[in-house]
């Protein structure tokens, strides 16, 4: 499913996003930035030995040593990657305090823009962030991903935004989500 926003384009698809050659690719990261499951550990195994390396001096030098905060996002290289850039994000993990939880996400999402847009990135693929093992319902996870980049979207210039999603099940939530969202618009 591809809509176009303000001269920008948004495509929901399935797929691998360690695969895709947009500009960058978004990390669900842990915290640490140091690589775990899930897309984390996907793309940190196909970006290669220096995307751990750089994470590690990033956390060091940029965070002395703490923890990326749930909501903030970084940036380092692609390495092995087709993605020159790799854009990391602490999802929120769901312990049913949605209103917390919903603002969380969607910080996520828009730090993650911001951060691409102050660095001329115009092309980004985006997981569907916080839905693995967080445990953030996928029907919600949509609603504020797809709220928050749509929003994003007919504000700015941008580019290109794909949605690479892990199935087709979660393809189908996230499609019925992004028509719903596009009916809205149409009727205001």
């Amino acid at each position: 499913m591809n809509v176009e926003l303000n001269g920008n384009s948004l495509k929901l698809m399935t797929g691998d996003i360690t695969k895709q050659a947009t500009e960058a690719i978004v990390n669900a990261a842990n915290g640490s930035l140091l690589g775990g499951g899930g897309v984390d550990g996907a793309i940190h195994r196909a970006a290669g030995v220096q995307l751990l390396e750089e994470c590690k001096a990033l956390r060091k030098e940029k965070l002395q040593g703490e923890m990326l905060p749930t909501g903030d996002a970084v940036l380092t290289k692609g390495y092995d990657l087709p993605a020159k850039h790799v854009i990391h994000t602490v999802g929120p993990v769901w312990e049913g305090n949605a209103h917390r939880e919903e603002q969380l996400l969607a910080n996520c999402y828009k730090n993650t823009l911001q951060l691409a847009k102050e660095k001329e990135i115009t092309s980004i693929s985006f997981p569907s962030i916080s839905t693995g093992i967080f445990r953030f319902p996928i029907k919600l996870a949509s609603e504020v991903a797809l709220g928050t980049v749509v929003e994003f979207l007919q504000r700015y210039e941008f580019g290109h935004v794909v949605m690479t999603l892990f199935s087709d099940e979660d393809y189908e939530v996230y499609a019925k989500t992004l028509q719903g969202i596009m009916n809205a618009s149409d009727k205001e």
